[in-house]
């Protein structure tokens, strides 16, 4: 028969795993919270009127190539917008990479579709920079954030 010392320590231990259990859960739902809060914040500045207008500046540029980019609009042309919107794109990459935002969520929320062409239709520049500069991992997280999209898009296709 277990004595009053021995029951209020079982208790005591009851009471401190019920307490990590709880503590663990509010951990979760508070990194649910803060992914949710940060991808609202993205998803306003996706939306807004500066954002859209450098993205429809971007998708307006039309070039063959890399040389022919640089022949029409400059090594750094629109530099601004083109800017915007793949430094955009690269720091939800990043947070793609890190783990602070899951792909599910960027998929449901930004459109796939504008990553894609946005990506496709900036990659022979993006190349150009790579090399002229000697720099291979320019805007990679972008490059990265396009991969996975695709990725998540043959998964679903495969098993609707």
């Amino acid at each position: 028969m277990l004595d009053i010392a021995s029951i209020s320590a079982v208790v005591a231990a009851g009471g401190v795993i019920v307490g990590v259990v709880f503590a663990v859960l509010e951990l979760r739902n508070l990194v649910k919270t803060r992914q949710t809060d940060l991808a609202l914040r993205l998803y306003s500045h996706f939306g807004s009127k500066e954002f859209l207008e450098a993205r429809r500046t971007v998708m307006d540029l039309e070039f063959r190539d890399y040389s022919d980019y640089v022949k029409k609009y400059g090594q750094f042309g629109r530099v601004e917008a083109v800017s915007q919107v793949c430094m955009f794109f690269q720091g939800m990459g990043v947070l793609l990479h890190r783990k602070l935002l899951n792909i599910s969520l960027i998929d449901e929320l930004f459109s796939p579709i504008s990553v894609r062409i946005i990506w496709e239709k900036m990659e022979p520049v993006i190349e150009g920079w790579r090399r002229q500069f000697n720099e291979p991992r320019t805007l990679e997280w972008f490059e990265n954030l396009y991969n996975e999209l695709q990725r998540r898009e043959q998964v679903l296709q495969a098993h609707p």
